[in-house]
């Protein structure tokens, strides 16, 4: 850029980035609602088009909203009031929705947690959150009912899959996989979903809390890097600030578009784009349970989403799975990708495969995190580089800075990539010193994220993305904190030392391996190469189980003695 050019960029924007937008598209309002009143007030004029789609099964906005109320009064009826916090332990499916927006509408608080979390990881999410109330899929109900009794929660509402599946899929459902799980008894602590809805249809008073756009909407959860699971505040600005945003994102969505929302509700992104933000879009939401990437597919000869988002994962399913062959993809718009780096040959080689299957676009590769409440910046307008991360959305800021002096470093400089948006989370639940740490005020008194996350800024306000300062891992789009599992491991009664790495998969981008040292006198490694991975299993959730264990006599040490895990990095890459 010439320096003449470089003069009058800065006199005309605010930031660098600011000439990509029209002038009037700069900057966002944030609705001073609740999330559902903000959805149901965008579904106003397409209340006949579909809300949700699952397994063929679609259910009108109209119908949609309903549901929404009669839960909310099934709330109501069980006693939950505002500012409780009701759990959801549930995959994408009809009634997550539903109970998600429910639990906001009466001004309670949603938090999301995986179905396949461990029994212990379950527990301290309802004490940690101080739960009430537990919303739960079917198979999660044998760890459930082994924790439940240890926390404040009084009652469990029970779902299962096939519950709003089609008729003939249920009756298939429930005489396979569905007589195998284990069925809780009716009693004061247990209820099925319809006999909870059923309560909801006779319960006559009013349930709408007018709630504002700070109040905590949601709780989301983040592994930390100390290894104790962090609780993440959003509120309803939050959430809905991204979806003000989303029409840059998607300019060209409306009633007829449809999202194929593989990414689950636990997960911010799933939760923040592939839903809110295409159902306050007008669109529909294709809602899958689990992910088949054998069977990727079938859902687009299925339903023809018109919208693909998810992790590097799905796109690598996307290019192994053999029958896509001669299949026509025309109808998809976009192509979204987060959770980790796309790398550029893989970016490039998911370009082509749109377009030989007669999608005439290019993949966006977006970033951000969920204490950003989602994605922050993305590779959109003609903020398109190659390897980048794009720009940032409308009313958000990043700027790059020295992660020692916290001084914001020259363009093309690498830092730590800091963000300042008004969908930036509350606060860590009761956590305050990690909160303080991660949200930093400068000397303007603007609140910055400090992401742990090394990138540099073009001239022309475009972010690339570098590597991660934190000790951190990503497995299938989740954040994954090896001290977290090295915890775990340092609880079992025969491990000595251990030390957790990352190793490449082809799937998964990054899996944990675990190196061991075990107690003296421990002879039957086979055995207890078993127990170990048993015990895994019971305490964390099932991405976090090391994928490979290695036992060693000693682990290599850096000069003050902690373990080297650059140096077991090195010997991994130098074995492969």
């Amino acid at each position: 850029m010439k320096l003449f050019d470089k003069m009058v960029n800065k006199m005309k924007y605010k930031h660098p980035w600011d000439k990509y937008y029209d002038k009037d598209k700069r900057e966002i309002e944030v609705p001073n609602v609740s999330v559902y009143e903000y959805m149901r007030d965008c579904s106003q004029n397409v209340l006949d088009k579909t809300a949700l789609n699952y397994f063929n099964r679609k259910m009108s906005r109209r119908t949609f909203l309903n549901e929404i109320n009669i839960c909310a009064k099934a709330l109501r009826s069980q006693g939950i009031r505002e500012g409780d916090v009701v759990t959801i332990c549930m995959p994408n499916t009809p009634e997550a929705v539903i109970a998600f927006y429910a639990i906001n509408e009466i001004g309670a608080i949603a938090n999301m947690i995986h179905p396949l979390s461990a029994e212990e990881e379950i527990k301290f999410s309802l004490n940690s959150t101080k739960s009430v109330m537990l919303i739960a899929i079917n198979l999660s109900y044998k760890k459930v009912k082994e924790i439940i009794e240890d926390t404040a929660v009084y009652k469990t509402i029970v779902v299962s899959a096939s519950d709003s599946m089609p008729t003939l899929l249920k009756f298939g459902y429930n005489l396979t996989a569905g007589r195998k799980i284990e069925k809780p008894k009716r009693s004061e602590s247990y209820m099925y979903w319809h006999d909870f809805m059923e309560k909801g249809k006779h319960y006559t008073n009013k349930v709408l809390v007018k709630t504002t756009k700070d109040q905590p909407a949601v709780i989301l959860h983040s592994g930390g890097t100390t290894g104790t699971p962090k609780n993440i505040i959003l509120t309803n600005g939050n959430i809905n600030a991204l979806a003000k945003q989303a029409p840059i994102l998607f300019p060209k969505i409306d009633s007829s578009d449809s999202m194929l929302a593989v990414l689950p509700m636990f997960h911010c992104f799933g939760l923040c784009v592939c839903v809110h933000d295409v159902l306050c879009l007008g669109a529909t939401v294709i809602l899958i349970p689990q992910f088949d990437a054998k069977r990727f597919d079938k859902l687009f000869t299925s339903y023809k989403p018109t919208i693909v988002a998810g992790v590097p994962t799905l796109y690598e399913a996307l290019l192994t799975n053999n029958h896509f062959d001669n299949m026509d993809l025309s109808y998809v718009k976009y192509a979204i990708s987060g959770g980790d780096s796309l790398v550029p040959e893989k970016n490039e080689a998911v370009n082509k495969f749109f377009r030989a299957h007669g999608a005439d676009l290019s993949i966006i590769q977006g970033y951000g995190m969920t204490e950003t409440g989602g994605p922050v910046c993305a590779q959109i307008l003609d903020a398109t580089v190659p390897g980048s991360i794009g720009i940032p959305f409308p009313s958000n800021e990043i700027k790059i800075v020295n992660p020692d002096t916290k001084e914001e470093v020259l363009y093309g400089e690498t830092g730590e990539i800091c963000i300042h948006s008004p969908a930036t989370m509350a606060g860590y639940l009761d956590n305050e010193v990690e909160t303080n740490e991660i949200l930093q005020m400068d000397k303007k008194g603007k609140i910055w994220v400090h992401t742990g996350d090394l990138g540099y800024m073009t001239e022309d306000g475009i972010v690339f993305y570098v590597s991660r300062l934190k000790r951190m891992l990503i497995v299938s789009g989740y954040n994954v904190y090896p001290s977290h599992i090295e915890n775990v491991l340092m609880k079992h009664p025969d491990v000595l030392n251990c030390g957790v790495i990352g190793i490449p998969h082809p799937y998964k981008v990054q899996v944990p391996k675990a190196y061991i040292v075990l107690k003296e006198g421990v002879k039957d490694r086979m055995k207890v190469r078993g127990d170990i991975k048993d015990y895994c299993k019971k305490n964390l959730a099932a991405y976090m189980v090391p994928k490979e264990f290695e036992f060693r006599e000693s682990l290599p040490k850096t000069l003050i003695g902690k373990v080297n895990y650059r140096e077991l990095e090195s010997e991994n890459k130098s074995t492969k």
